[in-house]
């Protein structure tokens, strides 16, 4: 058994008899109480499940294992070429809940290295769909047909104890997570790049390779990898790519399964596609004016884009009531690295204008930048302009936190999901007979 492996069991195991007696104790306490607009309305705040690798909060934004994105930048192990944390290293503390040490993360890269190996068929049934299917089509695909290689499917079809499922589980989201780098590079080579593809280069990192087969060289991409790969990594348990990666594996699907999942809600423009709306946006905006705007008109093109009953994209957020903090990490970063760049300068200036014009309209409670009003326009710069692949590489480094928390459910013995619902009509009666009351 490999250390990492080993660390992950002395952490987990102990903890499914913790919360055993948690439920037995306690299982009848009350956590809060919910009301009909947040039935109607996407369950928005209720508590409804457990996730233990990290915790959103509305004005302070998320934390991994109660590390805020600053404390990250300064715990974490870094690569020879600095200063941006490695991706291995998130991992590793999602996982264990320990900061690692370089070792560790060393330890991570190389363990996703010896299992990098991507199947051929997995290659031949991208070659085969139509040129047009979107990457994150092909992304979702490309882990379906990976599914042969589940250990978890195959040790459960052969018959095995439930205090065992994690076990073959951590086999399948290590050999997965390493595979995600090679498996993307593949689409955006086959889509954009008429099919060259670059052979893996085991001396580097899992973000500097990364970048590498991407066809990416530049030092400082590779600095924004390991950072964008980090920051994207997990947001808590209710956001759609974390909550159907958790849902579809608490029926016992296999990570390729559950993770498949995942990613077909990270595709929604509410989700990880907005990365690919912001982008667009801007460039129409930068085209329409023939560089950056001037502060009215881009006042105009926001309440022109309001007006439309459409969103400016990269504001606001279901929880969060700031700045997203992984929108500041980026921000840090284009201004050490292209403050110049007419993109960022748009950006910059979005930040300064749109929120005061949101707050007026009185209907948005959160104003702020999110974390993909800034993504795409770093990609941008370094020359990874198909804005389409966006959500792709959010989906690799989002794997890293829906799969290593999908191994805990596993760890914990989750049961399945399964919340009740109800019908208008039950709710109607429920408020004309009393039953149901204001919130105080």
């Amino acid at each position: 058994m490999d250390n990492i492996k080993e660390k992950f069991k002395e952490k987990a195991l102990p903890m499914a008899g913790t919360i055993k007696d948690i439920v037995k104790t306690h299982g009848n306490f009350v956590l809060g109480q919910y009301t009909v607009e947040q039935v109607y309305q996407g369950m928005k705040g209720m508590i409804g499940m457990v996730t233990e690798t990290s915790k959103l909060d509305a004005n302070e934004g998320i934390r991994f294992r109660g590390y805020s994105i600053p404390e990250l930048r300064e715990k974490l192990p870094v690569s020879k070429e600095g200063p941006e944390p490695l991706p291995e290293g998130i991992f590793y503390l999602l996982l264990t809940g320990e900061m690692p040490l370089l070792k560790d993360v060393i330890e991570v890269n190389n363990e996703w290295m010896k299992r990098a190996t991507v199947p051929k068929h997995v290659f031949d049934m991208l070659d085969m769909l139509p040129d047009k299917t979107h990457p994150m089509t092909q992304f979702s695909m490309a882990i379906m047909a990976l599914q042969t290689e589940s250990v978890f499917a195959r040790k459960y079809r052969e018959g095995m104890n439930k205090k065992d499922y994690w076990d073959p589980m951590y086999e399948d989201v290590m050999n997965l997570i390493a595979r995600l780098p090679r498996i993307a590079a593949y689409i955006y080579r086959s889509t954009y790049k008429d099919g060259k593809h670059i052979e893996p280069d085991p001396k580097l990192d899992w973000a500097g390779n990364f970048a590498h087969m991407l066809g990416f060289e530049e030092l400082d991409f590779r600095k924004l990898m390991r950072l964008y790969l980090t920051i994207h990594a997990d947001h808590e348990g209710g956001n759609v790519s974390a909550h159907a990666t958790h849902l579809v594996g608490s029926a016992l699907s296999d990570p390729y399964l559950s993770l498949a999942a995942g990613m077909n809600g990270l595709a929604g423009p509410l989700h990880g596609l907005a990365a690919q709306e912001v982008a667009r946006w801007i460039i129409e905006l930068r085209d329409k004016y023939n560089g950056v705007p001037s502060r009215e008109q881009l006042g105009e093109f926001i309440k022109t884009t309001l007006a439309e009953g459409k969103v400016v994209p990269g504001y606001g957020h279901a929880v969060l009531r700031k700045t997203d903090p992984r929108y500041t990490a980026q921000q840090d970063f284009a201004k050490k690295y292209m403050a110049d760049d007419e993109l960022f300068k748009i950006v910059q200036l979005l930040y300064d204008v749109t929120p005061e014009i949101l707050k007026a309209t009185g209907k948005i409670k959160n104003p702020w930048p999110n974390v993909d009003a800034h993504s795409g326009i770093l990609l941008m710069h370094y020359g990874l302009v198909e804005y389409d692949f966006y959500t792709v590489l959010f989906g690799v480094s989002r794997a890293i936190g829906v799969l290593t928390s999908l191994l805990w459910d596993r760890a914990l013995g989750m049961p399945i999901e399964r919340p009740s619902s109800v019908t208008t009509q039950w709710i109607q009666e429920k408020i004309k007979s009393g039953d149901a009351v204001k919130a105080e």
